[in-house]
């Protein structure tokens, strides 16, 4: 097949920092060219893929702009500008605006929607639904909007080469993600005091609504047995996660994934999260970590993680949440999509065929 794969336009394709949706795209884009795909990366900033072809909307990535319309715009528009001469079988893309497009294209659209669908976003598939396929990537992010147009649920996928296993650990725990309400570092600090547990706290904070939050919520909170880093380049983020004796999870959000459970999970590190959104997809409770429903449960497990084996942790992601799974999915989706499309052209029906019902897990 002939595919296009559209990044944000916020980090790097794989991002040196944060940046999971950019990490999928790169595992993925690496994923299809081994399997003989031909592929076209669209990308701001530096990449570093095996992708044959790559259209670059920006010479920098534009992440300190992060949640602002106008590089989604400018992205997409140079998206068109950057395919209008190509001939490809399928865009599939992961990007906010990239989507808006897929009415004046010839060829279907796949959209991987990373975020809530609960709102706007959710808005916006829904009006394009005669011109773009969704793939989900937790059950639940699927549940929340059963009337959008999914093909089926592709767990994001890692390498496990990229992460350091250690059996043992050090007597420290690890919130890896960003300064936000809805991560809710400012909660793990506080069930790791409670627990007794010394934590270290690694977030993204550059945003200005991460940085009032880290004002307010961490800030405050920074003294004895809590070290804060900030955020971390991939070589700290793998070995932080390596060391740790539990990675803290306390989001208050639907999250839609949560990459870093399976990062954590790979490097043979439990898992200590709330329940909410697809904690319960991807860990095992009791055995690859807890899955909690309160405060009081969240520093029960923090007091003594030792007791979850972490080579039940790797095996886990290796059986469930591989590169090599998530590839394979995504496989299957565009077969389908590309099968219907075809069907819709020989009739000359509307519309690019979208693939409703069947559930594609990897």
């Amino acid at each position: 097949m002939r595919i296009v794969l559209v990044a944000t336009p916020w980090y790097e394709v794989p991002p040196l920092r944060y940046g999971g949706i950019e990490q999928v795209v790169a595992l993925l884009a690496d994923g299809l060219v081994a399997r003989g795909h031909d592929v076209t990366l669209v990308t701001a900033g530096a990449q570093a893929t095996r992708c044959q072809h790559v259209v670059t909307t920006y010479e920098a990535p534009q992440g300190e702009r992060i949640g602002m319309a106008l590089p989604e715009v400018v992205h997409a528009a140079r998206t068109a500008a950057g395919l209008a001469a190509l001939n490809v079988d399928l865009v599939h893309d992961h990007s906010t605006a990239g989507p808006l497009l897929a009415p004046g294209r010839k060829w279907p659209t796949v959209v991987t929607t990373h975020n809530d669908v609960t709102g706007e976003h959710g808005d916006v598939l829904r009006a394009l639904r005669d011109h773009v396929t969704t793939v989900a990537i937790s059950r639940q992010q699927r549940r929340l909007a059963p009337d959008l147009p999914w093909a089926g649920v592709v767990y994001n996928g890692v390498d496990l080469d990229d992460w350091s296993f250690a059996a043992g650990k050090d007597d420290f725990v690890l919130f890896l993600g960003r300064a936000s309400q809805g991560k809710a570092p400012h909660v793990a600090i506080d069930a790791a005091r409670a627990a007794g547990r010394r934590i270290v706290v690694a977030a993204k904070c550059v945003e200005a609504s991460e940085r009032a939050y880290f004002a307010e919520q961490i800030a405050p909170r920074l003294g004895p047995g809590v070290e804060w880093l900030g955020e971390v380049d991939r070589a700290t983020k793998r070995e932080l996660l390596s060391r740790a004796c539990a990675l803290v999870f306390p989001i208050a959000w639907d999250e839609p994934f949560g990459l870093v459970m399976v990062e954590a999970m790979a490097s043979g590190t439990p898992v200590v999260a709330m329940r909410r959104g697809s904690v319960d997809e991807v860990v095992v409770d009791g055995h690859t970590g807890w899955v909690c429903d309160s405060f009081l449960q969240l520093v029960e497990h923090l007091r003594d993680p030792s007791t979850v084996d972490p080579s039940a942790c790797r095996e886990h992601v290796r059986n469930r949440f591989s590169a090599e799974a998530m590839v394979s999915g995504y496989e299957a989706v565009y077969a389908r999509v590309l099968d219907r499309a075809r069907w819709h052209r020989s009739r000359n029906l509307p519309g690019q065929g979208r693939a409703h019902g069947a559930s594609l897990t990897g």
